[in-house]
């Protein structure tokens, strides 16, 4: 919920300090975007709304509730898009969504579902230090999802951080 009009908040629950909470995109079908998000990583739909504007969903991770992190996908109405007439946006050709998985098998198994399925935009592959083995897949919109192993990102986090 938002702020009501005096200020007053709405929720009771937020965060103690500046948190990084959602990425959002906006997209051409909400239905198959959210079907392909479900379909290829481990996100759950968490809410799904409509308006007179169009339609938003969040989609995340179930285990997140003490730090919660969220794709929003917003796939406005014809003539209600506050962003008109500009083109939908892409992650790409460099700009991606990263997500590291816990085997170099379970990188190959995605790459070939994704080509199976006309969605692989890059092949599985050994990149140099720190990227790893990773592929790229394309959602329905175009935007990048890069699925890694071998990355560090865990490694160097609790290394650096605890």
């Amino acid at each position: 919920m938002t702020d009501t009009a005096d200020g007053t908040a709405t929720n009771e629950l937020r965060p103690t300090t500046s948190r990084w909470t959602h990425i959002a995109l906006r997209v051409s079908d909400i239905d198959a975007t959210i079907e392909w998000y479900q379909r290829y990583t481990d996100l759950k739909l968490l809410d799904k709304r409509e308006d007179e504007d169009g339609f938003g969903a969040w989609l995340g991770h179930p285990d997140q509730g003490e730090f919660p992190f969220v794709l929003v996908l917003a796939q406005f109405f014809e003539g209600r898009d506050p962003f008109a007439p500009a083109p939908l946006a892409k992650m790409a050709p460099f700009n991606h969504f990263g997500i590291e998985l816990p085997t170099k098998a379970d990188v190959d198994a995605i790459a070939e579902r994704a080509e199976a399925d006309g969605c692989l935009g890059m092949p599985a592959r050994m990149m140099p230090d720190p990227i790893g083995y990773i592929c790229m897949l394309e959602d329905p919109d175009g935007n990048l999802v890069e699925f890694s192993y071998d990355q560090g990102v865990y490694e160097k986090v609790r290394e650096v951080w605890g």
